[in-house]
């Protein structure tokens, strides 16, 4: 067993505590990318759990691009039988050994500073990497695909829109370098609904909003990391707006648990995995 730190541990229990078929994953091969982000490493963490307290026997191979940092994260945790760390991009990612049965992608810059500094990694990760893990998916005769997204796919959506619905999709500057992400992360699910028709993939889509907790980098850049970082460094808090605009903020172990429910019990294409209680406005988070 690894060592996690506490609150992880919880964390992981309490994903796990879900009444979810998680026997279907017995003795299964899971490919996780961008395994050193906070939702895939919690579910990297979740999966070799399945271990420890179910005895599903689930081998866990987690590809990062920078593997000193991916080090630092997991710890032990890269000691674990059943747990191999591949260090590459994803857009070049070849020669996985054995079966794999289950890929989750969840390797893209996430952090709003990234997308404006080097846009083309972005728009890469999320078009030729998933094209790529597609390809490995139809190789490998895998049995489902599961596509971290992001509600940014909406785009703008009509004033005093509050949940959004899997339909509705707004627009948005797509000759914004910006849009590298929530165009790229469009182009995605496209790509992998295309694989699904065309090659029989059970394929799921994860819509995520907005995530919070362990793992959530200080120099994220997105407001709930910035607020956190102005607590821990013992500054105030500044809005660089009048923080009316609204956001649903959701805490990491209860995405994870969602985007597990997906997988296992759900029968449509695409889902938002968002807590409507999390809803709250940025001067209200402040």
């Amino acid at each position: 067993m690894s060592t996690q730190p506490p609150v992880v541990a919880r964390d992981v229990d309490e994903i796990l505590g879900r009444d979810l078929p998680w026997h279907d994953l017995d003795g299964t091969t899971v490919l996780v990318t961008g395994a050193s982000g906070m939702i895939p490493s919690y579910t990297v963490h979740a999966l070799l759990a399945l271990n420890d307290t179910k005895s599903a026997n689930v081998r866990v191979v987690g590809v990062v691009r920078n593997e000193a940092k991916a080090r630092g994260i997991f710890g032990s945790t890269l000691e674990r039988p059943g747990f191999t760390l591949l260090a590459t991009d994803v857009t070049s990612l070849i020669g996985v050994e054995g079966p794999v049965d289950v890929i989750v992608h969840g390797a893209s810059p996430t952090r709003p500073a990234l997308h404006a500094a080097d846009p083309v990694s972005t728009v890469k990760a999320n078009t030729l990497g998933t094209f790529n893990l597609l390809d490995i998916a139809v190789e490998k005769e895998t049995r489902q695909f599961v596509l971290m997204s992001s509600s940014e796919v909406y785009g703008a959506q009509p004033e005093g829109v509050r949940l959004i619905p899997e339909s509705s999709y707004g627009g948005f500057d797509i000759l914004n370098p910006r849009a590298s992400y929530s165009e790229g992360k469009r182009a995605a699910e496209t790509i992998t609904s295309v694989y699904a028709g065309q090659h029989g993939i059970d394929a799921r889509i994860v819509r995520f909003g907005h995530v919070y907790g362990p793992g959530i980098a200080l120099d994220d850049g997105r407001v709930q990391a910035d607020f956190a970082a102005n607590v821990v460094r013992g500054q105030n808090i500044v809005l660089n707006s009048d923080g009316r605009a609204m956001r649903t903020y959701t805490y990491v172990a209860d995405a994870v648990a969602g985007m597990f429910t997906a997988m296992l019990v759900g029968t449509e294409r695409a889902y938002n995995v968002a807590d409507p209680n999390g809803m709250v406005s940025i001067r209200d988070l402040a």
